[in-house]
């Protein structure tokens, strides 16, 4: 944790933390803020992030269950087992295992240019059939790609 805060913050990334991970940083000298209910109600379209400790794959759930934007999260794993019940109990639009959730884009995906997004779960409207009440989670694995 240190090493990838030390990293996020040389790199302009300014971070709020729970207390665990407070802790580290300021052990580390690194700088950071406690974070608030409405810091982690929040989408950054910034170099600003929220980090967090959790003590299993089931209160990370929890957590985005709470707090996720239903459309794309993330997992780094190495445990298959998890990341099946990461996938499983996700809500969202995409799921990333070992990956950079940068891959959820429309061209990236092979759609072509991506015009819009939805965290939607419904997008029809009038009389529907069985496909038009269905969703689709992307799921893509990776190994650690990331995209610049």
């Amino acid at each position: 944790m240190p090493v990838a805060l030390k990293a996020l913050k040389d790199a302009g990334v300014i971070l709020h933390c729970d207390t665990k991970t407070l802790e580290i940083a300021k052990i580390n000298n690194i700088e950071a803020t406690l974070a608030t209910e409405e810091n982690w109600c929040t989408e950054y379209g910034v170099l600003e992030m929220n980090v967090g400790i959790v003590n299993s794959v089931d209160e990370a759930i929890n957590h985005i269950a709470k707090f996720g934007t239903k459309h794309t999260e993330a997992i780094v794993t190495q445990s298959r087992e998890v990341s099946d019940r990461f996938i499983a109990h996700s809500d969202c639009a995409a799921v990333m295992v070992n990956t950079s959730t940068r891959f959820t884009d429309g061209e990236q995906m092979g759609f072509g240019a991506e015009i819009g997004i939805s965290n939607q779960k419904l997008h029809a409207r009038g009389p529907m059939g069985l496909e038009a009440m269905t969703t689709t989670t992307w799921v893509v694995t990776g190994s650690g790609q990331i995209r610049s």
